[in-house]
């Protein structure tokens, strides 16, 4: 149903909303749908440079997916823990793509009929904060101001039902498994290369609305670098993402043994319930700082060594856990 002020939208206007609505949900499926539609939206729109940063994050909450149902973390974790944290994974970004796609088609459907038609967005319940921005977008083309908007827009979106819901914090956030991996920072979002080598960063205090903003902008200058860019963007294009970690892993080691599998083989496609979306921009403050330009890197960005050492770490733990258990059951 279209509800708000109905009565003033032309049938053309109408039968765009339906289009969206019917594309949004066909495509937002799970985690492989989302990350295919967002490189496939990039390949055609380019000036959205948002879209491939999305696509990239989405490979790696597929990669994160899997690991649940990998070789490692079953040793580890209950089956309940791992079915609560794929949970959160699927619905944060269900939830993003739920915002986000009907923003970028209706900028591809702006772009063709040259007439911005960002006033439709509250048919998708969208922040007011967004469609200022995107019409901002459409007069003066400024590529990393959309970018950052949309991250501040996308966290924000998810800070009340996800990052703050009193289930998600006692079944995920404030579990001792999740506390420990944030701790040691075993978490990682990246940017693979067909020739083995892994760009990104670590990830920590991930509960921080500040911080997850900050990360964003700086996956995005990584991205988007000139004489990395090229590499990442092939990658991307050449290499199918199934959710397994063997999508990249073959390339970083020489002998390569898979211990994810592909997410479609993994888990049924979750049914989401429908939420109801609150306009974050109207009892939330943009910060200043969110919207500055996100300072160099006091760290490497080139992370394969740290990469290969903290899985060594992680699956070593894991060892230790498990023959700990085994005698403690003795």
């Amino acid at each position: 149903m279209i509800g708000i002020n109905e009565h003033f939208l032309s049938v053309e206007e109408k039968q765009l909303i339906k289009d969206i609505r019917y594309l949004t949900e066909k495509n937002n499926l799970d985690n492989i749908s989302r990350t295919n539609c967002y490189l496939e939206y990039y390949t055609m729109n380019k000036e959205i440079h948002w879209s491939l940063l999305a696509s990239l994050v989405s490979r790696n909450a597929g990669w994160n997916m899997c690991d649940l149902a990998g070789t490692w973390f079953p040793l580890s974790l209950n089956e309940q823990t791992r079915l609560n944290l794929f949970a959160t994974y699927e619905r944060a970004n269900w939830m993003i793509f739920q915002d986000a796609y009907p923003q970028l088609l209706l900028y591809e459907y702006s772009t063709k009929k040259n007439v911005p038609m960002f006033h439709l967005l509250q048919y998708f319940s969208v922040s007011s904060f967004m469609e200022k921005e995107w019409l901002h977008f459409w007069r003066y083309k400024n590529k990393e101001r959309l970018v950052y908007s949309l991250i501040i827009n996308e966290q924000n979106v998810i800070e009340n039902p996800i990052i703050k819901n009193k289930l998600f914090q006692k079944e995920v956030f404030h579990t001792l498994a999740y506390r420990f991996q944030d701790l040691l920072r075993f978490s990682s979002v990246f940017f693979p290369t067909l020739n083995g080598d892994i760009y990104g960063r670590s990830v920590s205090s991930f509960r921080s609305l500040d911080r997850r903003i900050e990360l964003g902008k700086e996956l995005y200058m990584i991205l988007f670098q000139k004489n990395l860019h090229p590499f990442f963007l092939e990658f991307a294009l050449k290499v199918v993402h199934t959710g397994s970690r063997a999508d990249y892993e073959k390339y970083v080691y020489p002998k390569h043994r898979n211990n994810t599998p592909m997410l479609r083989m993994s888990y049924p496609i979750m049914t989401q319930k429908p939420f109801t979306s609150v306009d974050w921009s109207k009892t939330t403050k943009v910060k200043a700082k969110w919207k500055k330009h996100a300072p160099p890197f006091k760290e490497a960005i080139l992370i394969t060594d740290w990469y290969k050492n903290k899985q060594e770490q992680l699956h070593k733990l894991i060892k230790l856990e498990t023959i700990f258990l085994y005698w403690k059951k003795r």
